[in-house]
């Protein structure tokens, strides 16, 4: 059996739980959104536990496992361990990619787990969460088989305006639908960001009724702003993983390829601006203090081929079938790839 997340979560404690519970992605996300959530995920595992399990009881009916530090043969052991003084054990092995992408050939280490899977305990609830699952091993449709597999994407932006109203209403407040847009504009696709930014906006808005998009803008710094200098950092540093890291997390923020291009190029020509050779200026002191790491990494006809560059990137983004996320890496990769300014005065 197969299931969503948010139908998952809906319907804890009005049915009976399968004896195998697997979370992981989904092979086909929202548009434009991550496959696999942990926010929900632990949404979920804590509505399990509190559905099963009374709040005095934990020592005895619930045991953690993190499956990068334990044998998957301890999993099964625990899985078939009779219960004592409660009705079922509820079993939570993080991390369980780790066992998914085993082999289970001849004397693989998972094979007790396999069997496990196979033949669920009755005494049991074996709760897997892996952020990624591969459906052609074993394992997979072992769970599928015996139990449920829950996939765990991020939510789409309806799903995700739902869920910010839901929160609002809990603090008896209301919240426009505008606000709910920006909201969800600033701080991106993030459940755990989202949390945040709820707590930090029903704070800021304390003895109002109804919370507005300028509240939104007041309270809740831009996530996407932190992390467009994070990209200018990164380039500057001439650090290809974390100039990655920040481009995807852009990506990740629903941030569309022209978006993100025209951020890219906004940086660079601003970083021309500020440049010592150059007689531009730029109006905000803090946008001229961010980007002058660019300017000093790159000689001035260094920037002018990186803006000739990422002029060319966003013509072929616009008129070619490639990949578009592809070519944004390519062209942060070349960018922070360059040398410095400094390098070259050195020689």
């Amino acid at each position: 059996m197969v299931a969503k997340i948010q139908d998952f979560i809906d319907n804890i404690g009005k049915h009976p739980l399968p004896p195998i519970i697997l979370f992981t992605s989904d092979p086909k996300p929202p548009w434009g959104k991550d496959a696999f959530e942990p926010y929900l995920v632990d949404e979920a595992v804590d509505k399990l536990v509190k559905a099963n399990i009374d709040p005095g009881m934990h020592d005895l009916a619930l045991t953690t496992i993190y499956a990068d530090e334990t044998d998957p043969g301890q999993v099964a052991e625990e899985a078939r361990t009779l219960p004592f003084l409660v009705e079922k054990r509820v079993v939570v092995v993080r991390n369980a990619s780790t066992y998914m992408a085993m082999n289970t050939e001849k004397r693989s280490p998972v094979l007790p787990l396999l069997a496990c899977l196979e033949d669920p305990s009755d005494s049991a609830i074996l709760i897997l969460i892996a952020s990624k699952a591969d459906k052609r091993k074993r394992l997979y449709k072992a769970c599928q088989k015996n139990g449920v597999v829950v996939e765990c994407p991020q939510l789409s932006n309806p799903q995700m305006a739902e869920k910010i109203r839901q929160k609002i209403r809990k603090q008896n407040l209301s919240i426009k639908p505008s606000a709910v847009t920006a909201l969800i504009e600033r701080v991106g696709s993030k459940l755990s960001d989202m949390e945040n930014a709820i707590t930090l906006l029903t704070s800021f808005v304390s003895g109002k009724d109804t919370i507005t998009e300028k509240d939104v803008q007041d309270a809740c710094a831009d996530v996407a702003e932190s992390t467009i200098w994070a990209l200018t950092d990164a380039i500057a540093q001439s650090n290809v993983t974390a100039s990655l890291e920040a481009l995807h997390e852009l990506i990740a923020m629903n941030k569309s390829p022209d978006e993100i291009m025209g951020t890219i190029n906004w940086l660079l020509e601003n970083a021309y601006r500020v440049h010592p050779e150059t007689q531009a200026t730029v109006a905000k002191p803090f946008v001229a203090k961010k980007v002058a790491p660019l300017a000093e990494k790159f000689s001035l006809q260094r920037l002018k081929a990186a803006l000739a560059l990422c002029t060319r990137t966003h013509f072929s983004l616009r008129t070619t079938g490639a990949n578009h996320h592809l070519q944004i890496e390519i062209l942060v990769i070349k960018l922070a790839k360059g040398k410095s300014q400094r390098s070259y005065q050195k020689r």
